[in-house]
């Protein structure tokens, strides 16, 4: 009988510098499985992992040629994972923010709950910015009105995604392959009856200094957002006018699968 969870740890990069060796080797520590997707990064930071490609037979890169997004990196990770036999993939970021002491609870949980995705709720140090802890709460506010109070934080992206309709909802839509990617994939799923758990988890934010690297551009991504949010919220609308009142088919699914620090 196939193995209902095999779960894959999925690491989308770009330019990562230093700190996607440190990732990696962190990951392979507590999970044998992690695929890396680099981006079209030119820094060359994906042959700091050409010892650990040899030293790890779970560890595999896909080259690609030109940057196209964070999302489009993601789903050319998910269609290598499915065609591999992985179940499922677990998201986290190469810049050191997602901690990888969290994975085993998290395939844990994903284990656990084989039909849902896993949703890390970031639980934010002094360190944080301040103006990005209050900027994700409009982003959080909004995804909440599109699935009910099912996603608690749509902008983290530690997450566990079951494949098979993770690949159906990225197929379905020309969207989701930049920024947009981590809310618009999560709401998606919701409104496509994919329950949802919510699990807390801490978040790291590293200083130049140590290599802390961010793609965020504050105007064209806050464009990008705004015009999927538009997108999202006219979706909701006109399902409501054509009666459709059960429009989040996984509200009554959402739950918390527990916390760390609380």
């Amino acid at each position: 009988m196939p193995d209902a969870f095999r779960c894959v740890v999925l690491i989308p990069s770009y330019n990562s510098g230093k700190l996607l060796r440190r990732t990696v080797s962190e990951v392979l520590v507590v999970w044998p499985d992690v695929v890396v997707v680099s981006d079209g990064s030119q820094d060359g930071s994906q042959h700091a992992l050409d010892d650990l490609l040899l030293q790890h037979a779970g560890l595999h890169l896909v080259r690609l040629q030109r940057n196209g997004g964070k999302g489009r990196a993601v789903l050319y990770g998910a269609q290598w994972a499915e065609q591999a036999g992985f179940t499922h993939i677990l998201t986290m970021d190469a810049d050191g923010q997602h901690p990888a002491q969290d994975l085993p609870d998290f395939m844990a949980a994903g284990r656990q709950n084989p039909q849902a995705m896993i949703l890390g709720k970031p639980v934010f140090g002094p360190e944080a910015p301040a103006v990005r802890v209050w900027g994700r709460k409009l982003s959080n506010g909004l995804v909440w009105l599109e699935t009910g109070g099912v996603v608690q934080d749509c902008l983290f992206g530690f997450r566990i995604y079951p494949l098979k309709p993770f690949l159906q909802a990225m197929r379905m839509s020309h969207f989701m392959r930049g920024f947009d990617f981590d809310p618009e994939i999560a709401v998606r799923l919701v409104w496509m009856g994919v329950p949802a758990c919510n699990k807390a988890t801490p978040v790291r934010y590293l200083e130049k200094s140590e290599g802390g690297i961010s793609h965020f551009h504050y105007g064209r991504d806050n464009a990008r957002l705004i015009f999927m949010h538009v997108r999202l919220i006219l979706t909701w609308v006109w399902k409501r006018l054509c009666g459709k009142r059960r429009l989040f088919p996984a509200e009554k699914h959402a739950q918390n699968c527990g916390s760390h620090g609380v």
